[in-house]
């Protein structure tokens, strides 16, 4: 059905591979709205779309491509939170500006584009790992592609802090994962080692100490109502270490840390035995 040359010339021919594509890209849309988690009709959707970019010059590709964008932007909407679609999102954004690029002949990436969608998504759903996921792996391009200074990074950091704070402190004893996850992201740049850092790069020692307690500030206020929430001691241990890192005389007391560790060993039975051996460490 497919099969010629590299791209088709000949206008009959290229309308004759646009009807095969999108017709069957029509005939498995149903079946995508049926089920939404089998590999094989997304495999078999971005088959299509490839041959499109194999067969048809670059802009006649692309119109398709960017349909294929705008109809996976809908599903989304329909079920936020489903990993197949937005792993098949960022293929079809990939192709989508690679095709820009051949057609206009101009770098025409979709970083900015993506990063907004992100906190379109995250805003009507906090609870979208997926959503705080994609947004993690776009902030190092967008920054790169912004040639964003140390000041314009700096308060690009605290911008997300308080959108992760915000989310946090609207239910303090969630047990959802992906904001503690993404929460643990932006810490990162706290770490002694300045390798781990993917938003400011040269922050210095003090200025690392001073968020990570300004973090436990916050944190130990989440804690009062949501004793049971686990994630929250497991953070203050993990800033605390952090800073300990940074700073053997670092002034909490090693009776409080002890106290967060006991709390985490009580919550987490599963994982008793390793915060038995980091109390341990601490302690020694």
């Amino acid at each position: 059905m497919l099969d010629g040359p590299t791209y088709l010339e000949d206008s009959h021919r290229t309308e004759k591979v646009r009807y095969y594509v999108e017709s069957d890209l029509l005939f498995l849309f149903p079946l995508l709205r049926k089920f939404p988690k089998c590999y094989w009709i997304w495999n078999y959707r971005l088959w299509l779309l490839n041959e499109a970019s194999r067969l048809m010059l670059p802009p006649d590709a692309l119109h398709i491509w960017q349909k294929e964008l705008d109809l996976v932007g809908k599903m989304l909407s329909l079920d936020s939170r489903n990993f197949h679609g937005w792993g098949y999102r960022r293929m079809v954004v990939s192709e989508v500006e690679k095709l820009s690029a051949r057609a206009l002949d101009m770098s025409a990436s979709r970083t900015e584009e993506e990063f907004l969608y992100t906190t379109k998504m995250v805003e009507s759903n906090l609870s979208n790992f997926s959503a705080w996921h994609r947004r993690s792996k776009l902030i190092p391009t967008l920054l790169e592609e912004r040639k964003a200074s140390d000041d314009e990074r700096r308060e690009f950091l605290d911008k997300e802090l308080e959108l992760i704070q915000r989310a946090l402190w609207a239910d303090p004893d969630s047990k959802d994962q992906s904001l503690w996850f993404y929460h643990q992201y932006l810490i990162r740049n706290f770490e002694p080692n300045s390798g781990t850092s993917t938003i400011v790069l040269n922050l210095t020692t003090e200025d690392k100490l001073s968020y990570i307690e300004s973090q436990i500030d916050n944190l130990v206020d989440m804690l009062e109502g949501a004793e049971t929430c686990k994630w929250i001691y497991q953070r203050l241990i993990e800033l605390s270490l952090m800073a300990r890192a940074l700073n053997d005389d670092w002034p909490v007391e090693s009776s409080k840390l002890k106290s967060w560790i006991d709390s985490l060993a009580d919550l987490d039975r599963l994982r008793k035995g390793r915060w038995d051996d980091l109390r341990t460490q601490v302690q020694g």
